[in-house]
């Protein structure tokens, strides 16, 4: 078997590879380093490198896989460790944990993200169960190197097994509390995050630090804690694999970095006739893949789609910061057959610095005005990805 670990694993730029085709490998070795904004990328297994390109390192399996791995060298401080362990946001952004955590957040607060809001997928929940206590040592790691007072678990209440885990995990924790979302999309953007559980509206462009927090995925803690207690780097992923599959909503929990998406459907059965394109991540904010695609540190699902239906209309396409974007209307309007006519973004959406962002995530308004438009430029139909419209 091969793996494919990519050398962009993250926002920022393409890592740059250390080793070189040939090399023998072991499990937890550092292999590409970061080049300005970026993370560390390490091997998940014991292998030989067979080709590195643009994009990746190729990587042939020994069928030997002990479970020990290379610990990343010790540090004077934690947020060192941190950033030698190539952690970046799990929940699908991938910004560099180590450039988050680097502030000080005097009277302010780090919120555990356990949202979860794309459907179908479940890990996060499941890892919740596995190691709530494990993901609080996260939390109380993250408060002491930004000097934050006050943790959050921005949780939604029908959650209940995860709740009540959380709830024993932080007994006795006098500065951790547990916070309710509501149940919509997109209650896992850190502007309705800090909306909801701080009552503080951030205007488009602003970061969490404006409202004196930091927001960190479930993923991302379970990570912080292992590499300060465990030295071990970001070498696994937690997934769900669902849609088409005979065992649909199946979760998978430390998937090593690199190993395809077929490996994992095969692992629920396989596909469930008729079935359409694979798509990496959720419903809401997925990216096309295939069968060869890697697993990476930002990947969370793997959605097996029903085939497209065939509809060769005109679409006026409405675009959502939150919801599916231009680009991946335009990949479905496509994949029907359809022709584009005409394109235009929810009436929230403000141009800042060159990207279109959401004055309010989660408040959709009316899109008449822009249906009109829409039409009056050719459209027969609209496709709209904003998310509660």
């Amino acid at each position: 078997m091969e793996i494919k670990i990519s050398l962009k694993q993250h926002i920022g730029g393409i890592s740059t590879p250390i080793v070189k085709t040939g090399d023998e490998i072991m499990k937890g070795q550092l292999i590409a380093i970061s080049n300005g904004l970026g993370a560390n990328i390490h091997s998940s297994v014991y292998g030989k490198v067979v080709e590195i390109n643009n994009v990746e390192v190729r990587i042939e399996v020994y069928e030997n896989q002990p479970d020990n791995y290379i610990k990343i060298e010790p540090k004077n401080t934690l947020l060192e460790l941190i950033e030698e362990a190539g952690i970046v946001g799990a929940g699908g952004a991938g910004f560099p944990t180590h450039i988050k955590l680097n502030t000080k957040l005097e009277d302010g607060y780090v919120i555990m993200n356990a949202a979860e809001c794309e459907p179908e997928l479940n890990h996060n929940m499941e890892r919740i169960v596995k190691d709530p206590n494990l993901l609080i040592r996260g939390l109380k790691y993250a408060m002491e190197i930004t000097n934050a007072n006050k943790g959050y678990i921005a949780i939604k209440p029908k959650n209940k097994k995860p709740l009540i885990e959380l709830g024993k995990a932080i007994k006795g924790e006098k500065n951790i509390e547990i916070k309710f979302l509501p149940d919509m999309y997109p209650a896992g953007d850190e502007r309705v995050i800090i909306r909801e559980i701080l009552g503080i509206k951030l205007k488009p462009g602003q970061l969490p630090i404006e409202a004196r927090t930091v927001v960190l995925n479930v993923e991302t803690l379970k990570n912080i804690a292992l590499a300060i207690e465990d030295r071990r780097p970001v070498i696994t992923k937690d997934i769900t694999v669902t849609g088409r599959v005979e065992e649909a909503g199946k979760v998978f929990l430390d998937v090593p970095i690199g190993m395809p998406v077929k490996y994992y459907i095969d692992k629920c059965g396989g596909y469930t006739e008729p079935y359409g394109e694979i798509l990496l991540g959720g419903p809401f904010t997925g990216k096309s893949g295939d069968e060869y695609s890697p697993i990476t540190k930002m990947t969370g699902g793997i959605l097996v789609s029903m085939p497209f239906p065939s509809d060769k209309r005109k679409f006026g396409l409405i675009g959502c910061e939150c919801g599916a974007q231009i680009d991946r209307l335009k990949e479905i309007v496509e994949g029907m057959g359809g022709e584009v006519a005409a394109t235009t973004n929810c009436k929230r959406m403000i141009d800042i610095g060159g990207r279109f962002r959401c004055e309010e995530p989660g408040v959709c308004p009316g899109q008449a005005e822009k249906v009109i438009g829409l039409k009056k430029n050719g459209a027969d139909v609209i496709l709209a990805g904003t998310c509660e419209t």
